[in-house]
């Protein structure tokens, strides 16, 4: 009875139906589609703004603190306020948001309409003890229902999740935290406090005598300088000819996608060929042309590298998608930059979008003037 159980279970999480007691905070179940969640618009409305706040530069601590000023009831007490039996311990300060409620919120693909399910499986059905299951075993189905965050506020929180920007004691990240590097050694430039002010320095030159001559620079002045960049290269977009442009930005993108497709194409041929072989190996078995253990030798080193072409061909075809998107998008380079050009000040949402990274050499003996180097993600 618990394999058959198991079974039914195993093939709604596959084929994308919510099997759990309750929905994700922000969402709530469908009353006329079993296994089907639809948004709740009071929760959701908490869930974008904490996406906003973290993208915008705030830790989450700092998120979680706001929320539990204003008085926002957490997940498990905002269960208990809609009237739900949800039985989790009742202790003091429970109803209280915390880091890992903000941290685990952050990065749940849920909230971008993929089902997402099995994190955690039984140990045995004798008990009711639960281990957490590795990524590979989750359940992932996508688009199964409407997304709470769209897709370019999640890729972007993810990746200042991924680079592990830490916040200031203030509770905001710091402006150029992870984006900040030094050019003598390339690793990541600290932010240090004096006297009310913000510096960048190299950390690295502190690990030995002869580890990096050092990098450093005022937060302000290097904020102004990608400012006084940013307003050059827009006049300079502003003085071409967009259409132009944008035909020649698609056309090299078309280039490159012709490209993968002719190595695509050439990964499926050989893969089909090793199928081809090793259905031919069986046969010679099969005949008694070669022994059991050559049939074995030999198919297993075509099944490796048809593995390894597979992995290929997956690779290169994630590639061909992104450059479809790009394409759809077209060149929005110059959108990007007007966006941002007449601000007086930078927020850590535009140094996000705008910067890959800044490499920051050590200031020119005799001058006030550090040679910074600006890395673009457009």
């Amino acid at each position: 009875m618990s394999e058959n159980i198991r079974s039914v279970l195993t093939n709604r999480r596959m084929n994308g139906y919510h099997i759990g007691a309750f929905a994700l905070y922000g969402y709530k179940k469908d009353p006329n589609q079993k296994g089907h969640l639809i948004i709740d618009e009071e929760a959701a409305a908490v869930v974008r703004e904490v996406f906003q706040l973290y993208a915008s530069g705030m830790g989450k601590t700092a998120i979680a603190r706001l929320l539990n000023d204003r008085g926002v009831p957490n997940p498990t007490e905002y269960k208990r306020l809609q009237g739900l039996r949800y039985q989790a311990p009742k202790r003091k300060f429970s109803t209280l948001w915390r880091y890992f409620s903000i941290s685990n919120m952050l990065i749940n693909e849920i909230y971008i309409g993929n089902m997402v399910q099995g994190k955690y499986g039984s140990v045995s059905y004798k008990t009711k003890e639960n281990k957490p299951r590795p990524k590979s075993e989750w359940y992932v189905v996508e688009n199964t229902h409407e997304a709470i965050i769209d897709r370019e506020l999640w890729d972007r929180v993810q990746t200042m999740i991924s680079q592990r920007a830490k916040p200031f004691d203030t509770g905001h990240i710091g402006l150029f935290a992870r984006k900040a590097v030094c050019a003598n050694c390339g690793y990541a430039m600290r932010t240090h406090k004096n006297r009310g002010e913000h510096y960048l320095g190299c950390g690295s030159r502190h690990v030995c005598k002869d580890a990096c001559i050092g990098s450093f620079i005022k937060v302000e002045k290097l904020e102004r300088l990608v400012l006084d960049e940013l307003k050059k290269l827009c006049d300079a977009y502003l003085d071409q000819d967009a259409v132009e442009q944008g035909i020649s930005f698609a056309n090299n993108l078309r280039e490159q996608k012709a490209k993968l497709q002719t190595e695509l194409s050439i990964y499926q041929r050989r893969v089909d060929e090793f199928a081809t072989g090793i259905r031919s190996l069986y046969m010679d078995k099969v005949k008694g042309i070669i022994s059991e253990a050559d049939y074995v030798d030999m198919s297993q080193g075509f099944q490796v590298e048809r593995v390894r072409l597979e992995l290929q061909m997956k690779e290169v075809t994630s590639q061909i998608e992104q450059l479809d998107d790009r394409i759809k998008a077209g060149d929005n380079r110059r959108a990007i930059v007007e966006r941002y050009v007449n601000q007086e000040h930078l927020t850590r949402e535009a140094v996000e979008v705008l910067i890959d990274h800044v490499c920051v050499g050590k200031r020119i003996p005799g001058t006030r003037n550090v040679p910074i180097e600006i890395h673009w993600n457009f």
